[in-house]
């Protein structure tokens, strides 16, 4: 008997061409979807992994699958490229939005060995594990809490995870960082993370018709960065930022246009967020290291994304 959280035969088929296939070096590898379907079953339940069903095999095989698609960014390629199928189709809406979210790191997640992870053997051609910007031979973290996103906020041990979303509620991007990190100093990683490729030839698309967000967002910083890049934005002005323009007179320049019916949209990122939370290994951090909770929460995208 399945469960809620396995894939479907049609999500199988859209997914079972984009998966890795073995080496032959170090043997055959488990069935693919037995293995996914359990990582997915641990997501969506937040049992430990020594209480995973019977039916998906040895729980060590499904953490260690889950462990080496975090790190050599596997989780992240086939996200993209279930996004670059959608976008092939236009499916996708490309009046984006952003925001943030706090998620309650569990006693589980603390502990972490302070020395980085070991380097995986096996990683994809290039060597690059794509959990790391520097790109690195070893996954990112060792660097205490802070280096594995864990830090201290209102809302006790925490992880914040920042992301930007399309207008049908689903993940475009993912930035983990410490729970205190504010949300306008990831507005540019957000952004730049948002990288659809093209099915056939061409550059990936990495530019949205527009952009809206929250008061948090609201600094020069970042409205220069949009009209650099020549991308429309609806951010709202914070009351002391207008006050102390009109204060300026001239000198202040003129308020930032902002749309009101634009702005409405940005529910769809509150929205996604939502949807990732129904994953309770998404809503409460269980995994010690930064770089596995990342896949976490990607793997939890990309079943949104098949589901839609």
């Amino acid at each position: 008997m399945g469960s809620r959280s396995d894939l479907t035969d049609a999500q199988w088929e859209r997914l079972e061409p984009l998966l890795p296939v073995s080496n032959g070096r170090c043997g055959r590898w488990r069935d693919h979807r037995q293995v996914v379907n359990g990582v997915l079953y641990r997501i969506r339940t937040g049992v430990q992994w020594r209480d995973l069903p019977e039916r998906y095999g040895p729980w060590k095989t499904v953490h260690e699958r889950h462990r080496r698609w975090s790190a050599d960014g596997t989780w992240e390629m086939l996200l993209r490229r279930v996004q670059a199928g959608a976008d092939a189709a236009g499916e996708i809406d490309w009046d984006v939005s952003v925001d943030s979210t706090i998620v309650r790191a569990h006693h589980h997640a603390a502990g972490a060995r302070h020395a980085p992870p070991p380097a995986l053997k096996g990683l994809r051609e290039g060597g690059q594990i794509r959990s790391d910007p520097g790109g690195t031979d070893r996954p990112a973290g060792g660097g205490g809490a802070g280096g594995e996103a864990l830090g201290r906020s209102r809302g006790g041990f925490t992880t914040k995870i920042h992301l930007s979303a399309d207008g049908r509620c689903r993940v475009l991007s993912l930035v983990i960082t410490p729970g205190q990190c504010a949300d306008c100093t990831q507005f540019e990683a957000v952004m730049e993370g948002i990288r659809v490729p093209r099915l056939t030839c061409g550059r990936p698309r990495t530019k949205p018709d527009s952009v809206s967000a929250d008061k948090g967002y609201s600094n020069r910083r970042t409205r220069r960065y949009l009209r650099r890049r020549g991308i429309r934005h609806v951010i709202p002005e914070k009351a002391d930022q207008a006050a102390g323009r009109i204060r300026r007179g001239r000198a202040g320049g003129r308020p930032p246009g902002f749309d009101k019916d634009r702005y409405k949209k940005r529910n769809t990122v509150e929205r996604a967020i939502n949807k990732l939370k129904t994953f309770r290994a998404v809503a409460t951090r269980f995994d010690k290291r930064g770089y596995i909770y990342l896949g976490t929460v990607t793997a939890a995208a990309l079943v949104i994304w098949l589901r839609s």
